[in-house]
């Protein structure tokens, strides 16, 4: 038996009311199984909108989407999104966001997760390197690549790193709206001429 839609909205409201004021995770988690059992995967989804920021309620909605649906790639994303808020560490959201790429190699959700879960600071640079090559507008990215360049760069005293980082920070410099963005990013740029 499915839930309507409105009724399953309501329902999982009522659930995270109820985790917010008493802060019981294996009752949260019991009750999550209850109302996923009886919802469909596009209600689930949709339920899950409203309370992406909670990744204890996330995690596990999207772990039986994922369990219907192991090709679904948003809920692929979503789930190693929560997982990786709740400490699951690299390894395990790594596979998820590659499992997501293999689905859908357009989702940037995927690959921004994908570059985050490398454990070696190069590797993860040059991970951002290859996200911010594949969407050229993505600021995030650009920030993402900056600041692991500028770290491997001064870490390793790698020239190469630190040019690659000014040259970001310059680019995301032109594009910079809000005055304190501007700031940090110029304050950036003062330390890696000065560190070159």
């Amino acid at each position: 038996m499915n839930t309507p839609p409105s009724n399953a909205l309501s329902q999982l409201a009522s659930i995270v009311h109820a985790y917010r004021q008493q802060a019981d995770l294996p009752q949260l988690l019991e009750a999550l199984a209850t109302f996923a059992d009886k919802t469909s995967t596009d209600e689930i989804f949709a339920a899950a909108d409203r309370h992406a920021g909670i990744p204890e309620v996330l995690g596990p909605l999207m772990e039986v989407v994922v369990d219907r649906e192991p090709g679904h790639a948003r809920a692929l994303v979503r789930l190693a999104n929560a997982y990786w808020l709740t400490g699951r560490g690299p390894e395990v959201v790594g596979e998820l966001a590659s499992r997501a790429l293999a689905v859908d190699p357009s989702h940037r959700g995927a690959w921004h997760l994908w570059a985050l879960t490398d454990t070696e600071p190069r590797g993860r640079m040059q991970r951002w390197l290859q996200v911010t090559e594949r969407f050229p507008d993505d600021e995030l990215a650009k920030a993402n690549l900056a600041d692991n360049a500028a770290s491997v760069g001064t870490a390793e005293d790698d020239p190469v790193a630190l040019k690659l980082a000014l040259d970001t920070f310059t680019d995301l410099r032109r594009t910079a709206t809000h005055p304190q963005q501007k700031d940090a990013i110029d304050q950036a740029i003062t330390t890696l001429r000065n560190r070159r």
